[in-house]
């Protein structure tokens, strides 16, 4: 991804119940992205936003004595609200009941209808609500129960529209074939390709028996499946919500989704542009789902974790790097409050807060709060940092988002090994060792920035208190900031309340 721009999105999230953490878990890896693609200098577009048509909304919206759009509204404002307190940095938030989005969608399917890439049929087939997507009879669970929800499905008969997705067998393939990344983690583009190779049939693409959606242009008693709606959120928001040149970030760069909506997104998503005439994404990224208790987190079961109470009490950025380190991205892993503890107290606290902590005392003990020169003595440490930001560059260039943070977290670990083996305190006591202090003293200024810098997408108000806190701009964080020495010598540092404080009991 050397071009410069950089367009990324989440899957628009459905407003038939509250945000869990599962909607934050998607959005903190997107804005992370979106925010170490700035650091390189690139005009950034991050999209997300709400989906609010069909029959769960309808359903959901009649149980609890509202409208459909009212409904809407309401849900849809929790996940915008969502969305700021995660800090995520989002360019536009895109709703599904926007006039804009609906026209474009209107217009795109209407070029489908007059090729005759949709026709009229009848169909029948085991239908979930909450899904929003037939299943086959192998496809079912036990007692014909949802795969995903292991809620019951109903049979359901009508006269559709159909997509001819069938007709677009081969070019996936092909597709799939000269882009081998398309879809990453590498088990998940095996798994679409199968899909795919498996035989395709047509999609029913409208549903009369729904009225809350979009109307199909040439036969309005009938509205667009919302799957379908839904997917066009990506291209019809440049339209309106990217500015006059919005279409310059087209083809997305990067899509995240979690594995539930693989074959939406990587069969039905390509075919559709392909029909289309419009380009297809670059890349797919595919995530894990994020467990409670060893079961998948979802609305319709109940078992879910609010991310508020960890925010609350630990503070936005550790629900962010605990996500990041917890959960290897594009597997599944368990959020648990014992782990969020520990990641918080042994590392965020101990290593990263405490080297900080004592970098400046040492500091402003030893030579007045200024950092001094660097003697030259450690090349070997400005070596490893400018290996360590190499390999984060290519871990996100691999949309791996774990990977790029353990990287950075092997310098963490680096610059406290220097100062317990180099022991200032020591060194303070022999006049004869000043140069090796300024040395140790300098290698822990300059180290701690570049750490920061790289840590900056990941954990980005405590990266910025840090920065502010060792003298440096907390608003300069391209990454060549990160280069080791750069401003260092002569910044005047400043103490800081502690940058992860200890926490008292925690959320369940």
């Amino acid at each position: 991804m050397s071009h410069d721009r950089f367009y990324v999105t989440t899957p628009i999230y459905y407003v038939n119940a509250e945000p869990h953490v599962g909607h934050a878990y998607t959005t903190i890896m997107a804005d992370i992205f979106a925010r170490h693609h700035r650091q390189r200098g690139e005009d950034v577009f991050f999209l997300t936003g709400t989906d609010e048509h069909g029959a769960k909304i309808a359903r959901a919206a009649e149980a609890a004595g509202h409208t459909p759009k009212s409904h809407a509204d309401t849900l849809s404002a929790k996940f915008r609200d969502l969305g700021r307190v995660l800090e995520a940095s989002n360019d536009f938030f895109i709703r599904t009941t926007d006039a804009a989005h609906i026209t474009e969608v209107q217009r795109v399917l209407g070029i489908l209808h007059a090729r005759g890439d949709i026709y009229k049929g009848s169909y029948g087939g085991w239908y979930c609500t909450p899904c929003e997507a037939f299943y086959t009879e192998g496809e079912l669970a036990e007692a014909y129960t949802c795969p995903i929800h292991g809620t019951p499905v109903e049979w359901l008969e009508e006269d559709n529209w159909f997509f001819r997705l069938s007709a677009y067998r081969e070019r996936l393939l092909a597709h799939f074939d000269a882009h081998p990344e398309w879809v990453v983690p590498t088990p998940r583009y095996n798994e679409a390709r199968r899909m795919i190779e498996s035989g395709l049939e047509d999609l029913s693409i409208s549903r009369s028996q729904i009225s809350w959606g979009v109307p199909v242009p040439w036969d309005p008693e009938q509205v667009i499946y919302v799957w379908v709606d839904a997917l066009f959120n990506y291209w019809t928001a440049l339209g309106y919500g990217a500015g006059a040149d919005g279409a310059r970030y087209w083809p997305p760069d990067l899509q995240l989704m979690a594995k539930d909506i693989l074959k939406f997104h990587a069969v039905i998503w390509p075919a559709l542009l392909m029909a289309a005439e419009i380009e297809l994404p670059r890349r797919l990224a595919i995530h894990g789902y994020v467990l409670k208790g060893g079961e998948k987190m979802s609305k319709t079961t109940g078992n879910l974790v609010d991310p508020f109470p960890f925010i609350d009490d630990y503070g936005i950025d550790a629900l962010r790097y605990y996500l990041c380190r917890e959960i290897r991205f594009g597997e599944d892993g368990t959020f648990s409050a014992e782990g969020f503890d520990a990641r918080y107290t042994g590392e965020l606290a101990n290593e990263l807060g405490n080297l900080l902590n004592r970098t400046v005392i040492m500091i402003d003990r030893y030579r007045g709060g200024v950092v001094p020169a660097d003697q030259g003595e450690d090349r070997a440490l400005a070596d490893e940092v400018a290996q360590r930001q190499a390999e984060i560059v290519a871990a996100f260039d691999a949309a791996d988002i774990t990977r790029a943070v353990e990287a950075a977290w092997v310098l963490v670990r680096a610059l406290n090994r220097l100062v317990e083996q180099r022991a200032p305190w020591v060194l303070a006591k022999d006049p004869g060792a000043a140069a090796d202090l300024d040395q140790v003293l300098f290698s822990l200024a300059a180290g701690l920035t570049s750490v920061l810098v790289l840590l900056w997408p990941i954990i980005p108000g405590s990266a910025a208190r840090a920065l502010a806190s060792l003298g440096q701009d907390p608003s300069q964080v391209l990454l060549a900031r990160a280069t080791w020495g750069d401003g260092i010598a002569g910044a005047r540092v400043t103490a800081i309340p502690p940058l992860f404080p200890r926490v008292e009991g925690r959320p369940e």
